[in-house]
């Protein structure tokens, strides 16, 4: 096949990009019910998430390189197979070195695929970066939701068996695996592949700071939103529903937020608010949990996910080749996952030390707080907004 269809690209971005989040968030309606049989503790049971996480920066930096050397279609494909993998492994996930192990795997295999995955979109839909990056955020936030919404349901289907809960999502990777194998494998230019990451360039450190802020805060909500609504007195069930809503809301969001920041070119200003909003929700979540959560979870679902989706945008903008903007995306992903990765365990651990979850919300709210007026730091620059228009 030497010239992919567009709804062939189409297709192969969506559904790489739906795997990139069920392995992480298909945890947290279980969390509390592994835990308790496996007699873990919350920090330790906290790693399925902090390590993948923590992974997902350190291992980003690899992208650009294994692009470089096997190319940037099969560099994706071999990570949709290893996420597979992992997945399927938890099968046999009734003990603590499995489940991280696989923990591990998934997020070594998200490391390398997410700045590419940005890399492909500059390659193949230059002429509608904007649209592309908003289904390609949206699929990432399906991707997410999905885990959260059907994982425990699945796990009641299947005899209460919550390891195939968690293994049910290697069927999508396998099935993208399919779709990926398919596309033509392009070089990168030899000119390009000489450069490193840009660790010199401010703007760079502004992008990744906030991506770690707005990163740290979903992880951290990933895993312990709903144990801190049953802390509060709602029954599990009641706790999901909450946290599904947060999920769910995310998802237009996600497809709106980087269409209208293209739209009226004023992402800075969309991130801000974005982020007043977040910290109002967590204020409210950490000392008046009784009042609308429900509503409450919806609002900040749209606000962290409008800002994860126009965070993931921002490279693309700021460099101008494909291969630069994977490095753009691999310096935001590893400086800002290496520190996201640390919110679920000092949450849980906050919470093990204060004996309830109201300190440690407390303290993601200041760091919305932080990311709102971070965001006002990020307004486009001049020269870069009469590239993106020529």
């Amino acid at each position: 096949m030497k010239n992919p269809s567009r709804w062939l690209l189409v297709l192969a971005l969506v559904l790489a990009a739906i795997n990139l989040r069920p392995g992480i968030t298909s945890f947290a309606p279980l969390i509390e019910r592994i835990a308790e049989e496996l007699s873990l503790s919350r920090s330790v049971i906290s790693l399925t998430t902090a390590l993948p996480v923590l992974l997902m920066g350190l291992l980003a930096p690899l992208a650009p390189r294994l692009a470089v050397r096997f190319g940037l279609e099969r560099t994706i494909s071999l990570c949709l197979g290893l996420i597979g993998l992992a997945l399927l492994l938890r099968l046999f996930g009734r003990s603590a070195p499995v489940l991280i192990g696989t923990a591990a795997m998934v997020g070594a295999g998200i490391a390398v695929a997410g700045p590419l995955l940005s890399g492909f979109i500059k390659r193949y839909f230059l002429d509608q970066m904007g649209k592309t990056a908003a289904y390609y955020s949206l699929s990432m936030a399906v991707g997410g939701t999905v885990g959260v919404v059907l994982t425990a349901p699945a796990a009641e289907l299947l005899g209460q068996r919550w390891t195939w809960g968690l293994a049910l999502w290697a069927v999508p990777a396998m099935l993208a695996l399919l779709i990926w194998w398919r596309l033509p494998n392009q070089p990168e230019p030899a000119v390009e592949s000489r450069a490193g990451l840009p660790w010199r360039e401010p703007r760079a450190w502004l992008v990744s700071i906030y991506f770690a802020l707005q990163a740290g805060l979903f992880y951290a909500l990933a895993t312990w939103l709903v144990a801190r609504y049953h802390e509060a007195g709602f029954s599990l069930l009641q706790s999901n529903a909450f946290f599904s809503g947060f999920m769910l809301i995310g998802l237009p969001s996600a497809f709106i937020m980087p269409w209208l920041a293209q739209r009226f070119g004023r992402r800075h200003l969309l991130m801000s608010c974005c982020g007043i909003l977040a910290t109002v929700c967590l204020l409210v979540i950490a000392w008046l949990p009784q009042v609308n959560p429900l509503l409450i979870c919806m609002l900040l679902g749209v606000a962290l996910n409008g800002t994860f989706s126009m965070s993931l945008v921002l490279p693309m903008y700021e460099a101008s080749t494909p291969l630069a903007v994977s490095r753009l995306t691999a310096m935001m992903l590893c400086t800002g996952y290496c520190l996201a990765c640390f919110t679920p365990v000092l949450t849980g651990l906050g919470r093990d030390i204060a004996g309830d979850y109201r300190q440690p919300f407390f303290v993601l709210a200041t760091m919305s707080a932080a990311m709102s007026l971070l965001a006002l730091r990020l307004a486009p620059r001049r020269d870069l907004a009469a590239a993106s228009t020529r």
